[in-house]
């Protein structure tokens, strides 16, 4: 499984609870599309995840910045990701960078908003905020290996509270 978690905003946890601390034990590949806010918070997430693949995001310390990429590419199940945490340009602007970098779909954070959207030239995950919600509900996402007699490479997903509540279902096709 493929989990995705983004905007901490956390000085020394990783602040999991419930389904969401469980998903990134569970999780073969956990993506964390930053602002984690500070250093000790990256390292909490490396102690608790299998694998973890990270970015910066424009709220994190110089320490983790130094760690940290702005943008990767990433790939789980055959299925390839570029990763942000935002991009001035919008959604368009997060269209052009997954295209550059030859993506399937693109993983951002930022808006703190949960949200799958499928309707432009490439599908944009932003899992929300496990921790952080500042409004909208908190959430992250995880994602899974199609079924047999479903398309090849195809990831199944769902977003889903800290509370084991799935709220959005959705595909991811290359």
């Amino acid at each position: 499984m493929l989990v995705v978690v983004s905007d901490t905003h956390s000085r020394e946890e990783t602040k999991l609870q419930g389904r969401t601390a469980e998903a990134v034990r569970e999780a073969d590949l956990v993506v964390h599309a930053g602002d984690f806010y500070r250093e000790p918070v990256l390292d909490a997430f490396e102690s608790v995840s299998r694998t973890l693949r990270a970015v910066y995001g424009n709220n994190d310390d110089p320490a983790t910045r130094d760690r940290l990429p702005e943008v990767l590419t990433t790939e789980y199940a055959g299925v390839r990701f570029t990763v942000t945490h935002r991009h001035r340009s919008g959604d368009t602007g997060l269209v052009m960078l997954g295209r550059e970098r030859d993506a399937d779909a693109v993983i951002c954070g930022h808006s703190h908003l949960p949200r799958f959207d499928d309707s432009g030239a490439l599908p944009i995950l932003n899992p929300g905020s496990h921790a952080q919600p500042r409004g909208n509900r908190p959430a992250h996402a995880e994602l899974e290996p199609a079924s047999e007699g479903e398309s090849e490479d195809a990831l199944n997903g769902r977003l889903v509270t800290p509370d084991g509540e799935v709220f959005e279902e959705f595909r991811i096709e290359p």
